[in-house]
């Protein structure tokens, strides 16, 4: 006995999807962040400041050298300063290490490193526009500060 009230229609799922359903459509194409390129600036002030703190570094450590080994272990030829005390050198190494840190933030084009080396080149103008020492140096340190602010856009 067969009957055709008892039989089911065909189910209509995933398995069984016509020719012009579209069961899946891939994930949309999302590009990755674009990272802003190095300032050429930027770099140079970069590789400026990690100069510095190399040789800050190295003055301090050779400045606790002599202090620690005696006079004779560095020749005071090589200091460029001889007048420092342990307690200097070691501000020495630390102010070095900071400016090393600043120096690659720089070159990584970090945001808290531009805020910061723009509050200290602010710091210098503000001093030297304050102590009369309009000099060469003010004018390359506001070049250096406008530039900053410029290339702002390029941090992230």
């Amino acid at each position: 006995m067969s009957t055709s009230a008892g039989a089911a229609a065909p189910a209509r799922g995933p398995a069984s999807a016509g020719p012009g359903e579209v069961q899946h459509l891939p994930r949309p194409y999302v590009p990755p962040p674009l990272r802003p390129a190095l300032p050429i600036g930027v770099a140079v002030f970069a590789v400026l400041l990690a100069v510095i703190a190399v040789v800050l570094l190295l003055q301090g450590a050779l400045v606790l050298l002599n202090l620690l080994l005696g006079s004779n272990v560095v020749p005071t030829t090589l200091l460029v300063t001889t007048t420092v005390d342990e307690y200097g050198a070691v501000i020495l190494i630390v102010l070095g290490a900071a400016m090393l840190a600043l120096a690659r933030a720089l070159w990584d084009l970090e945001r808290w490193a531009l805020y910061v080396t723009v509050g200290l080149l602010f710091a210098a103008l503000v001093y030297f526009f304050f102590t009369s020492s309009i000099t060469v140096l003010f004018v390359v340190l506001l070049v250096v500060f406008i530039y900053l602010l410029v290339v702002r856009h390029h941090f992230y």
